[in-house]
């Protein structure tokens, strides 16, 4: 029944079919808007997208991404003992290679059921051998020994046992290259006693097993404890410490001390590239300060003047070579026979083809004519202060460049080198090498500084300098060093880059050890001479090096892309260290005392200079 006064609502006509429609716009619209993140994130670049190559092409036995050829090889079996350290000279090739090892635990228990059947059959083999009379089979006793011990490792804890995969992955610019590595490292396995082979139809496989993703997709394992295992360790770097030398710095690899004597090696010869301002000198000056303390006596040629707050701290002798200078160093200066190995006339003869290079240096190139000319005017030189071939050479008086001058003038001929040898007799540069010598070399520490020389006259005064001192040298036989600053100014003109090759090469006879340090690492590699240098120095320190040079010095060095980018990023004082066949990242530290006497830093120096002042201003008596 009804109630009355009740109204029933009103029914909305259309209200479903507004609700429906909205909800149709609402959801074109979020179909669009999904669209255009869709859109957006297809132009967004991934790392996916960063990393991947251009192309990749599968072959049975390679993969080839991009232009890089890429081979995995894989280790089957190893022998019964494998050294610790054994995977160093593989990891230290210096290629671009990628290791991966996978370790699969294997209980002990289903190990020591397996090992105790194989015991017993090996058991029964033995006494069935000697029941009948059988030779002893040494292959299967030592076989039983090695189970029975591994069985006591693994009950006492002392081992576990996996299976264990070893994969390398190497890269190659081409085909023929990719063929060469793979020898290579297949050599080097082998010469360990172990069997490697190169992937066959699983080459995408092998490289998705050395790429970081944890991934064993080749799936070949040896059965192998934890001992062995552990002296498969990768990461093992080039170990310089010995038990004699100086110290050159950390190892920044592991943080060992790199101790080395430079005379232990085949020469003591060392060559050091790096720009300005990454350390070289202060590193040669730690070198220098340390090898004083071991009693070898030092000899610095110094460009800058950087060598002489050193010099006067340790009691040097601080040699200033100018036009206006006091010292003077005679180029016709000649070195004292050590022994009977070397005659008057060979000295004679060396020194007439020194002092041709060094006119060659001073005067341009000779004509044949007047090379002919100039080789029999020095040889009369001599002959002028009657140095022959029979003459006692100590204790004849050497003939300086104004005896030459004067022999010209009289030959036939030679009236135009006279000439253009007046400017450094009687002309503008007549004070440089137109005197007897004078200095004194009685020092453990002797430095020349050419600082005050014009840029023209540099290369003049280094080579005369370098001759002198080489004289020096083979006059006594003694342990020293020779350190060249900025020897690319030797390395600009031809006959002196040359005298510095043949000195490198023959200082180990004598005993001396030739630093050549430069900056301008193009000019110095880009020379032959220069090229030859560095092969005849058994320790080489590359230090921080610009991007315009660092390609050349990966190809002379054959630095891996990761030793180059350290080369390019690594902080003052840091760099890589070459003894031998080995080389390690090196950081050059230096302690308090060493660091005041040694910095090359302006601010630095000026703050010790004003800080002698004011201790000697307070030692000052009053009243003076």
């Amino acid at each position: 029944m009804p109630l009355l006064g009740k109204k029933k609502p009103p029914i909305a006509i259309g209200a479903p079919q507004v609700t429906v429609a909205a909800q149709k716009a609402k959801a074109a619209e979020e179909r669009i808007v999904l669209e255009e993140e869709r859109v957006y994130r297809r132009g967004v670049v991934s790392v996916r997208d960063i990393i991947a190559p251009a192309s990749m092409q599968l072959t049975p036995s390679f993969v080839k991404l991009g232009d890089v050829f890429v081979r995995t090889i894989f280790v089957v079996s190893y022998p019964r003992y494998i050294a610790v350290g054994w995977f160093t000279p593989i990891v230290n090739l210096p290629v671009t290679l990628d290791i991966g090892m996978f370790f699969y635990p294997v209980k002990s228990d289903v190990i020591l059921k397996q090992l105790k059947k194989k015991v017993g059959t090996l058991e029964a083999q033995v006494i069935a051998d000697s029941e009948k009379g059988a030779p002893r089979d040494p292959i299967r006793e030592t076989a039983l020994r090695d189970i029975e011990k591994l069985r006591d490792d693994l009950t006492q804890g002392t081992e576990k046992f996996f299976q264990f995969a070893l994969y390398a992955t190497i890269y190659a610019k081409d085909k023929a290259e990719l063929e060469k590595l793979t020898e290579d490292i297949e050599a080097l396995f082998g010469s360990k006693l172990i069997y490697s082979k190169k992937v066959f139809f699983q080459a995408e496989q092998g490289f998705n097993s050395t790429i970081p993703l944890g991934n064993d997709e080749l799936m070949i394992a040896f059965n192998m404890n934890s001992s062995p295992i552990a002296s498969s360790f990768p990461f093992i770097s080039a170990d310089l410490t010995s038990d004699n030398g100086i110290l050159y710095g950390i190892n920044r690899h592991n943080n060992s001390l790199i101790l080395f004597d430079r005379f232990s090696l085949q020469n003591a010869n060392f060559v050091v590239f790096a720009t300005s301002g990454a350390g070289k000198s202060y590193t040669m000056k730690l070198e220098i300060l340390r090898s004083l303390m071991l009693g070898t006596d030092v000899i610095v040629i110094d460009p800058e003047m950087e060598y002489k707050h050193l010099s006067d701290a340790v009691g040097g002798t601080y040699i200033n070579i100018s036009l206006a200078g006091e010292a003077k160093v005679n180029p016709f200066d000649l070195s004292r026979p050590v022994g009977e190995e070397v005659k008057t006339e060979d000295i004679i003869r060396s020194a007439v083809i020194t002092i041709k290079g060094l006119l060659k240096i001073m005067l341009g190139q000779f004509t044949h004519e007047e090379d002919a000319l100039m080789d029999r005017a020095l040889i009369e030189t001599y002959a002028k202060k009657d140095i022959t071939a029979t003459s006692d050479l100590s204790k004849v008086e050497a003939p300086i460049m104004s005896d030459l001058q004067e022999v010209l003038e009289g030959m036939e001929g030679g009236a135009s080198l006279a000439e253009r040898l007046k400017k450094y007799t009687t002309g503008t540069f007549g004070s440089l090498i137109n005197s007897p010598t004078n200095v004194d070399m009685r020092n453990q520490l002797v430095v020349f500084s050419v600082r005050d020389l014009e840029d023209e006259l540099r290369p003049i005064a280094i080579y005369s300098l370098v001759n002198y001192i080489w004289n020096v040298v083979r006059s006594e036989r003694k342990k020293r060093i020779l350190t060249i600053d900025e020897a690319w100014w030797l390395m600009q003109n031809e006959d002196s880059a040359k005298f510095i090759f043949a000195l490198v090469k023959r200082a180990r006879k004598y005993y001396l050890g030739v630093t050549t340090i430069t900056q301008d690492v193009n000019d110095f590699l880009l020379n032959p001479y220069g090229k030859a240098i560095v092969t005849n120095s058994a320790l080489q320190l590359l230090l921080k090096q610009s991007p315009a040079a660092i390609d050349l010095v990966q190809q002379t060095f054959m630095l891996t892309e990761g030793e180059k980018y350290l080369l390019l990023e690594c902080a003052v004082g840091e760099g890589i260290f070459f003894a031998g066949a080995k080389h390690a990242a090196i950081k050059v530290v230096a302690s308090y005392a060493e660091d005041q006497l040694v910095t090359t830093d302006p601010r630095q120096l000026l703050e010790l200079e004003a800080a002698k002042k004011e201790f000697e201003e307070q030692m000052m008596p009053k009243g003076l």
